[in-house]
Parts: C-alpha cells; sequence; structure tokens
C-alpha cells in the first residue's frame, strides 16, 4: 500500500518541489490575461514563479502573437529571456500531434534544456460540456513505443533528463521496459497527470494507485487539472510527492477567483506545502535530486 511505501521511504521528510507550467499550448489571453506569448513576457512569469517558490518551469514555446510554436528558434528565444532573468530549471515539452518525431525533438538536441518532458503513452484526449452535451475538442494522442523510445534516446544523447508524462496507470507500466532497456537511469522523475478525459480520473484513491506502482527510486509529482488541482496538490503534499501548478494547468487560485500571474499559483502551492511542515525544495535541491546536467 502506498502507506508503506511512504514509511519506508521517508519521502514525506524531503523538500517538495513545485513546478510551474508557465502556458500550456491550447489556452489564450481571451480565457487568462496572464497568459504569456512573447519571451520577455515568459521571463517575467518565469521570475514570478521562481520568487514564489518554483525551481523548475514547463515551457511550450509561443510565437510573440501566441500562436502555438514548435519552431526551435521560438524556443531559444524564450530560453535565453528566461535564463536572464532567474536561475530557475528549464523543462522543454516535446508533447504535440500532428508533427513529426524530428520536429518533437529537434528544440531539445539544440538547446539541451535540463528537463524534457516525455509522453508515456498514447490516449483519446478529450473535453466535454456538461450543459451543450458535447465534446469542446477531441482527439486521439499518440504516442507509440517507436517515438517514446526514439525521444527518450535523443534527450540522453545531449543530457537531458526524461520527464515521464503518466495520464493512466499503464502510462507507468510503459516505463518498464524503457528501464530493461537502459534507456532510462534512476532517479526516474515521474509526472502523475490527473483529470484529462481520456485519462485517470482525478480521485486520491487513483493517485496512491499510481504511486504504489511507481519503480524504485523515482521522484514524482502529481498534475491535476482545473478545480481538481489544489485538492490533489494537497493529497500529494501529504504522502511525499511533488507538485505542478500553473496556468496551462488551471486558472483559478479559488472558484472565481482567477490568478493574476503564475507566481500567484505557486505562491499558493508554496503555502500549502510549509502548512504541512515540508519545506520547498530550493533550484540547488532540484538539481541535486533529479542529478541534472544542464541548466
Amino acid at each position: 500500500m502506498a502507506s508503506m511505501w511512504i514509511r519506508e521511504n521517508q519521502d514525506y521528510e524531503r523538500p517538495c518541489m513545485i513546478t510551474c507550467a508557465l502556458s500550456g499550448v491550447v489556452a489564450n489571453r481571451a480565457q487568462c490575461p496572464a497568459i504569456p506569448y512573447t519571451p520577455e513576457e515568459y521571463a517575467a512569469e518565469a521570475k514570478r514563479a521562481y520568487e514564489a517558490g518554483a525551481a523548475v518551469v514547463h515551457i511550450h514555446a509561443r510565437t510573440p502573437d501566441g500562436a502555438p510554436s514548435y519552431n526551435v528558434q521560438d524556443y531559444q528565444n524564450i530560453y535565453d529571456a528566461v535564463t536572464a532573468a532567474c536561475p530557475i530549471i528549464i523543462n522543454f515539452s516535446t508533447g504535440a500531434i500532428n508533427i513529426t518525431t524530428e520536429q518533437k525533438t529537434a528544440h531539445i538536441k539544440a538547446i539541451k534544456p535540463a528537463i524534457g518532458a516525455l509522453n508515456m503513452g498514447s490516449m483519446n484526449y478529450a473535453k466535454y460540456h456538461e450543459k451543450k452535451k458535447a465534446f469542446v475538442f477531441e482527439f486521439v494522442f499518440s504516442n507509440p513505443f517507436s517515438e517514446i523510445t526514439a525521444i527518450v534516446k535523443a534527450m540522453n544523447e545531449v543530457g537531458t533528463k526524461p520527464e515521464m508524462e503518466c495520464f493512466d496507470t499503464g502510462h507507468i507500466g510503459n516505463a518498464y521496459p524503457l528501464i530493461d532497456m537502459g534507456l532510462l537511469q534512476p532517479p526516474y522523475q515521474f509526472s502523475l497527470i490527473m483529470g484529462v478525459l481520456g485519462g485517470i480520473a482525478p480521485t486520491t484513491a487513483n493517485l496512491l494507485k499510481m504511486v504504489d506502482m511507481l519503480p524504485p527510486h523515482s521522484d514524482w509529482e502529481t498534475i491535476a487539472i482545473s478545480h481538481d488541482q489544489w485538492r490533489l496538490i494537497a493529497a500529494a503534499i501529504s504522502i511525499g510527492g511533488n507538485v505542478r501548478v500553473g496556468l496551462e494547468d488551471n486558472f483559478y487560485l479559488a472558484p472565481g477567483e482567477m490568478a493574476g500571474s503564475n507566481g500567484d499559483l505557486v505562491a499558493k502551492a508554496a503555502r500549502m506545502v510549509r502548512d504541512q511542515g515540508r519545506a520547498v525544495a530550493t533550484v540547488e535541491q532540484c538539481r541535486e535530486r533529479l542529478r541534472l546536467v544542464h541548466t
């Protein structure tokens, strides 16, 4: 059981690493005015997150007009602006649809971020509108083993740490062949993503189930979407996990209270960590725990 796993590992005594996902790829300023578009805006938001307690920022690139970008130069411009603004750890996304594996890894190979997101399985990915009785959007998020292995090999070649993004229990199981092949090295970094329609339901029981499935020598964080975020973050903190917040995942500090910046969301998460008697991990502690090579 998860309670035994926690007692054996004493992870609840370790500082909690806070990651901030600055923008995502879908949300726009019509939904939340604080979404960053330009490199300068990414830098300002990253600095706010860092000053509030985040050690890592997760980045999906955009063009200066806000459109999603998979262009290496856009990633480079954002990377340069963020690293000039504060010493936070950089995590680049590789998640996308309708682009090639080469496009998904080009910015990893060129810029060599400390961490790169590695989506661990295929799934239906959708949003449903209960009042309209209709799907807002739906697509198949394809991540076959052939592509997963190609992406992790590209990360290994440049010293980027894979952050394994798992939307369901089967995605955790997908890590075991990669470990057996020697493609993943401990400490393993997992993100347990909850609340996406098509993935695992956002319940504390499911979080415990996912944690129980992790291999030894794993560090993990919870990513919970929208209004489920704060409840599941509280659960993760209480059992020794790390957490991710940010405008990619959730706009609101409380029902009806929109965050004015990513820093507002990080500040609330940091307060929740301290309220449970844990410390907020520093950038240096995160680098050491995850054995990161790059900034």
